[in-house]
């Protein structure tokens, strides 16, 4: 069980320390160290197969579901390691919430998809309890005016943007305290992106938001800090430079960062 955080000093929702992942005797992910400052969005970027997903879903054992992998080093979360003996990975991933590249509403009702979480965690609720939480999380995800009038329509009606917004507004339901999000906007048109976007820096005010994106323009737009991946001789993702997003983009300390994000290789 993970309990509340005693250091209300702390900085940091998360923190990787030497962290490495392996899929059966492969290291996918090398030796990672990264500290996640609160309230604030981390973009991960680098080229396809350096690991950034794999190091984004490693933040709530979301990589346990995978039969051959398995993690070393350590992940803290309110200064516990999530993956130390009796640790509950479904908590986990509770106070840590993902959305995924595509859109995935359940096909169920837009009511129903936001109120699974809770009922499946087991939260007791009235149903005026439950309406409130409906329409709370709705608007958190910026979508409740867009919806109020069709709330038991099917969730897989809605839009392609409206979808990625109900299944942010699915993992606000269970009230988490980081959100990740895995190229988030990769399957969305350029209006669906911004409003995505301008929701993210919404959100920032209340959760901590990681994102994998592969796009340079949206992680200088939106992110507050930026950590550039790349694969090593034996191809496994390895972490070259984290820092504020602009020095990252305007001056970065690493020539391999300054050649990714210039657009030189990957």
């Amino acid at each position: 069980m993970i309990t509340p955080d005693l250091e209300h000093d702390n900085p940091n929702a998360i923190e990787a320390r030497n962290m490495s992942v392996y899929y059966g005797s492969f290291r996918a992910v090398k030796d990672v160290s990264l500290a996640i400052e609160k309230n604030r969005i981390t973009a991960l970027i680098g080229p396809s197969g350096c690991g950034k997903s794999t190091v984004l879903r490693s933040f709530n054992r979301m990589n346990d579901l995978v039969p051959s992998a398995r993690v070393e080093g350590q992940v803290l979360f309110h200064g516990e390691n999530i993956y130390a003996p009796g640790v509950d990975p479904v908590n986990v991933r509770r106070r840590i919430g993902m959305v995924f590249q595509k859109p995935n509403p359940f096909p169920k009702s837009i009511y129903e998809n936001v109120a699974y979480g809770p009922r499946i965690n087991g939260w007791k609720l009235s149903k005026r309890q439950m309406d409130e939480l409906v329409e709370r999380s709705l608007r958190g995800a910026a979508l409740w005016e867009e919806v109020k009038d069709k709330i038991n329509q099917n969730g897989l009606s809605l839009s392609g943007g409206q979808q990625q917004r109900l299944c942010i507004a699915r993992a606000l339901a269970v009230e988490p305290e980081v959100i990740l999000m895995d190229e988030p906007c990769s399957a969305l048109d350029p209006i669906s992106t911004l409003k995505i976007e301008e929701l993210m820096l919404e959100l920032r005010r209340n959760y901590t938001i990681i994102i994998v994106t592969h796009n340079m323009q949206q992680a200088s737009r939106v992110s507050d800090y930026t950590a550039f991946f790349l694969m090593d001789s034996d191809r496994a993702g390895q972490l070259v430079e984290y820092g504020p997003t602009e020095q990252i983009f305007t001056s970065p300390h690493d020539k391999r960062t300054e050649d990714y994000i210039s657009g030189r290789f990957g």
